[in-house]
């Protein structure tokens, strides 16, 4: 059963959606169309327990009222998932190119009232910033492009490519059912496209209030999660000897600190420190040309490598990110073990990274495993297309910002749509300040102003791209 939260749409809106006609979208508020949405997504809790089918039905209501036909409006999800649903749109074009497939999880991260300065699941606006679990990850760029599509269909919009757009389950979990992977290998037809849009990969950015630059995400590091574990037969805590498990895999934890993964750049960062120095001044843009180019000099490496941003681009990382030993004070540990978390940069071996560990280790008696064996996302090549549709829109909305590609070090849905064979682009024009990003924490947030633009952005580029060639 749809909850009346699922159905909501206000009276006034639904009569303005039903009584325009083809061309009546130029008269609509279309900013307030999509704070209204944005409104709706937030207040819809979708964290991983609840799962996101209400929401897939909220948007499938909204879509309807736009005009949709039902056949274009596809909910399903794996059987064995009923609250994991997900939704895919297609707006038809006249198939002279390709479809672009939009991509947009809608499950957020857990918010506890207690930990928010206000409710998480109500949309808030103070001081010109909309505060709300999802604004920024990432129901603020699925509304917008929601609202985008809509607008299109309103103003009789038809392009030369199919726009699909599949709103998802389970990115955020690392779930059982991730909407992207499972469409993919269970629904290809509707989802099959020339090249993947995902907003919640991109990002704008801004320090001390003044925009720097707009990132294209071409590629992301892939994720892979080690166990090093050693065992004793323990004992009494007086008579310590030499094989305590603690120490042999704190010796090996202690040695991982120490480690530098060697030196990997690929196009996407090569480009990215070449078009970063422009904003740079003094050692540190003549650092970034240094490694942007041909040969890097290795003391721009050792300077670049110096700070976490920067390292994170240069090379894989993997990191202690928990340690478990002893059951007592008063007994010899029986067994110790620690969960190392990797990122690595696309065409690195799971092989290649288990060699390096072992070699880091040193110790027989410590054991290496597999807890979590990647998933295997290849760089998209960067596409000159896409980058002159963004450049092209920054120049006009924000002059002065440069348009950056660039490898993400987390993880989003476009590593399935890469692995799935299908070149995959972050692209989303919701500026965030450099140094207070709340995605995934307390009192997340979007400005007013930003999600404005955000909201004209989507717009003006999914109509560009329906005829891009």
């Amino acid at each position: 059963m749809i909850s009346k939260r699922s159905m909501f749409l206000s009276g006034a809106m639904a009569a303005l959606l039903v009584s325009a006609g083809p061309g009546a979208g130029a008269t609509e508020d279309w900013h307030a169309f999509g704070r209204d949405v944005l409104k709706q997504l937030i207040e819809i809790n979708s964290e991983h327990a609840i799962g996101s089918t209400e929401v897939t039905h909220a948007i499938a209501d909204r879509l309807t009222a736009a005009g949709f036909a039902r056949d274009d409006i596809k909910l399903l999800g794996p059987p064995d998932h009923p609250t994991k649903g997900n939704l895919v749109v297609r707006l038809k074009g006249t198939g002279k190119l390709k479809p672009v497939l939009y991509i947009g999880h809608l499950d957020v991260v857990e918010a506890e009232r207690t930990d928010w300065s206000y409710d998480p699941f109500k949309l808030t606006e103070k001081d010109g910033w909309l505060y709300g679990r999802g604004t920024i990850d990432m129901k603020g760029q699925d509304a917008s492009t929601l609202t985008a599509l809509i607008r299109l269909k309103k103003e009789g919009y038809i392009p030369d490519r199919d726009i699909i757009v599949a709103f998802t389950a389970d990115e955020e979990a690392g779930g059982d059912a991730n909407g992207v992977d499972w469409l993919l290998k269970n629904h290809r037809d509707l989802v099959d496209a020339e090249f993947v849009i995902n907003p919640d990969s991109g990002e704008g950015r801004y320090k001390n209030g003044h925009k720097l630059y707009l990132g294209i995400q071409t590629s992301e590091k892939e994720y892979m999660t080690f166990g090093w574990a050693a065992t004793d037969k323990g004992g009494h805590s007086s008579r310590p000897g030499p094989a305590n498990p603690i120490y042999h895999v704190a010796g090996a934890v202690a040695r991982l600190a120490q480690y530098r993964f060697p030196l990997h750049l690929t196009d996407t960062t090569r480009e990215y420190f070449s078009k970063r120095a422009e904003l740079e001044s003094g050692q540190v843009k003549a650092d970034m040309l240094s490694v942007g180019g041909a040969s890097p000099d290795p003391t721009a490496v050792e300077r670049l490598s110096a700070v976490v941003e920067t390292n994170i681009l240069l090379r894989s990382t993997c990191v202690a990110t928990q340690f478990d030993g002893g059951r007592s004070e008063s007994a010899l540990p029986e067994l110790a073990k620690a969960v190392i978390q990797c990122r690595t940069v696309p065409g690195e071996t799971q092989a290649w990274i288990e060699k390096i560990l072992n070699d880091i280790a040193a110790d027989p008696a410590v054991k290496l495993s597999v807890i979590y064996p990647p998933d295997i996302s290849p760089e998209s090549p960067v596409d000159l297309r896409i980058m002159g549709e963004a450049e092209k829109l920054a120049r006009d909305m924000w002059p002065g910002v440069a348009v950056i590609p660039f490898m993400s070090a987390g993880a989003s849905d476009s590593a399935f749509s890469r692995a799935g064979g299908l070149p995959s682009y972050g692209v989303d024009g919701t500026f965030q300040d450099l140094d207070d990003d709340r995605a995934h924490g307390k009192d997340e947030r979007v400005g007013v102003e930003a999600f404005n633009q955000e909201l004209d952005f989507s717009y003006r580029l999914m109509k560009d791209l329906g005829r891009m060639k």
